[in-house]
């Protein structure tokens, strides 16, 4: 079917949709037509708040809950999506968690956790949506890494080496199943005002912006603008991309 997906068909599940970037990607997707499922760790509140908006626009959502460091849930997660909605044609890897441990005092089942949360559930949820994207000849896999998988980043080894890893696997996914109409991708965020970064901003905003040549935070909704050109059929010659939305403070 190729480009022949109708929107309708495209089932999109986004991880960590309840706030910040994944909240702008599920709202960018489902305003365009996309049906949209909302994926949530702990905040069933905002997850379900965001599927009233996204319903109340005439579109099509459904929230569903699961903790992605924990293997089994994934596969339970993409089953949800599936009965809810049909299969996931379009997945958007956003779930993640943030702590700050230098790696001398670093607890061995953080390092675990981050590592499965932020690079195995892009693993076992590709897996997982592979075959109804083959099916469909169709499919567009797009996860959400970090300038710090460039950089590294102290107190956070543990964050940067899952994003690090999440660049090998994008790019050997993108060479395994690009003959069957599927695409792999990633976007790599700087500085972008989530609630998230702000809290951790506190007398830090001016070395922050200093740092910047457009000397201002990024928005939600231009990484969402990123994600939704790469699901989208004008970029079906984009594949093993990664694109930088930083304000230029790391070019490659």
């Amino acid at each position: 079917m190729s480009e022949g997906v109708a929107r309708k068909a495209r089932v999109a599940l986004v991880t960590g949709a309840s706030r910040g970037i994944g909240r702008a990607v599920a709202l960018k997707l489902g305003r365009s037509g996309i049906p949209v499922a909302v994926h949530f760790h702990r905040d069933r509140a905002a997850a379900d708040s965001l599927v009233a908006e996204l319903e109340s626009a005439g579109g099509r959502a459904v929230s569903i809950q699961a903790d992605l460091a924990r293997p089994p849930e994934s596969a339970a997660l993409v089953a949800a999506v599936r009965t809810a909605l049909g299969d996931p044609l379009i997945l958007v890897n956003n779930a993640g968690e943030m702590s700050d441990f230098t790696v001398e005092a670093m607890p061995e089942e953080t390092w675990e956790r981050t590592l499965s949360l932020h690079l195995g559930a892009a693993f076992r949820l590709s897996q997982q949506c592979l075959a109804g994207m083959r099916a469909a000849g169709w499919g567009r896999i797009v996860s959400l890494s970090s300038q710090a998988a460039f950089t590294g980043s102290a107190r956070h080894a543990h964050y940067a080496a899952a994003k690090a890893g999440l660049h090998g696997f994008t790019y050997s996914l993108a060479k395994e199943v690009g003959g069957a109409g599927i695409t792999a991708n990633l976007v790599a965020p700087g500085r972008i005002a989530t609630e998230l970064l702000l809290e951790r901003s506190e007398g830090r905003m001016e070395e922050w912006l200093a740092q910047i040549p457009l000397r201002r935070l990024g928005t939600v909704e231009e990484v969402a603008d990123i994600v939704g050109f790469l699901v989208s059929d004008e970029a079906s010659y984009v594949n093993g991309a990664t694109f930088h939305v930083n304000g230029g403070q790391l070019m490659s």
